[in-house]
């Protein structure tokens, strides 16, 4: 028997971190992870991401975006949590789940770090410990297909 979201999971369990060497600056992988209307480029499920007018990198800004799992779309809002130029960008969408890209130099290039971690349990994201799990495990290969993605894209433009 599997467990539902209204038993007493705890989101800190779902979560994860995953890294990838970028040859580029801190502030070039910064520049562009910030710049979320480029994210589509990479990402496999996220696409249409715009900030909202007069808003950019910078904490408290809101943005929109298109999001897909399988055959399901939908659209979210999120806000900017944190935006330290050449450091970390951070935003929380839709207030479940929080998103943390952080930048560290290493040798001529970057080593940049994509987290991905629940604050609260929302039945829309699933009704099980197995739905969560399967969720979580979903948005890490995305978030390893992105980060791929992103260091091959820089990669071929130098």
């Amino acid at each position: 028997m599997t467990s539902t979201v209204q038993e007493t999971l705890d989101p800190a369990g779902f979560a994860f971190t995953r890294q990838a060497w970028v040859d580029a600056t801190p502030a070039d992988v910064y520049g562009l992870v910030s710049d979320v209307s480029a994210i589509g480029r990479w990402s496999p499920t996220a696409s249409d991401v715009a900030y909202d007018e007069g808003d950019g990198p910078e904490a408290g800004a809101w943005f929109s975006g298109r999001n897909r799992r399988g055959d399901k779309e939908w659209t979210s809002r999120s806000q900017v949590v944190a935006a330290e130029p050449g450091a970390v960008f951070a935003f929380v969408v839709d207030g479940i789940v929080e998103w943390r890209w952080t930048m560290r130099a290493q040798g001529r290039g970057t080593v940049a770090e994509q987290s991905w971690r629940l604050l609260r349990l929302d039945p829309v994201l699933g009704e099980t410990r197995d739905d969560l799990t399967a969720l979580r495990d979903y948005m890490a290969a995305s978030v390893e297909t992105t980060l791929a993605a992103l260091a091959e894209w820089v990669t071929t433009r130098r």
